[in-house]
């Protein structure tokens, strides 16, 4: 349980994983590789973070938001694999922001949630990763992640 006790040094918890809003399922696992699908940032008591990077939330703010769907993201692995411990290796992000038409810093945004799994990982937290921007996303949400982790059989 060392990743879960770095969690804990760090002041963070992971919140309860969230469930599909649709007809798919939030994690498929194929080998040694689990897929999870878009997150959003939900927080401990269950509202969402929404709006637009660039207009209605600041940089930071988005940062932060990214930040909460990483551990939205964890939850879920958590849950798929039991213990968060068997993570080899985070493979790849695709961050996706909500955002002004203007607004130009969505891997600043996205680093939010690259950062932490950096500090909760070390190398085995660093990642390909994508980050675009969107007119919109679903629920208004300022991001949404999906994840790929490689994990020990």
């Amino acid at each position: 349980m060392q990743i879960e006790t770095r969690l804990k040094e760090m002041g963070l918890e992971l919140p309860a994983p969230g469930k599909p809003m649709a007809n798919y399922v939030t994690a498929v696992r194929t080998g040694n590789l689990v897929f999870l699908s878009g997150h959003g940032p939900i927080l401990e008591n269950g509202n969402l973070i929404t709006g637009k990077v660039g207009a209605d939330l600041t940089l930071e703010e988005g940062y932060n938001a990214a930040r909460q769907v990483a551990l939205v993201l964890l939850a879920s692995l958590k849950s798929e694999i039991g213990n968060l411990d068997k993570v080899r290796r985070v493979v790849k992000l695709l961050g996706m922001v909500n955002c002004a038409p203007d607004f130009i810093d969505q891997p600043k945004v996205v680093n939010g949630a690259s950062d932490l799994l950096v500090e909760l990982f070390g190398e085995k937290g660093k990642h390909a990763r994508s980050a675009v921007g969107m007119n919109a996303l679903p629920s208004n949400i300022a991001v949404e992640i999906e994840m790929i982790a490689e994990i020990e059989d």
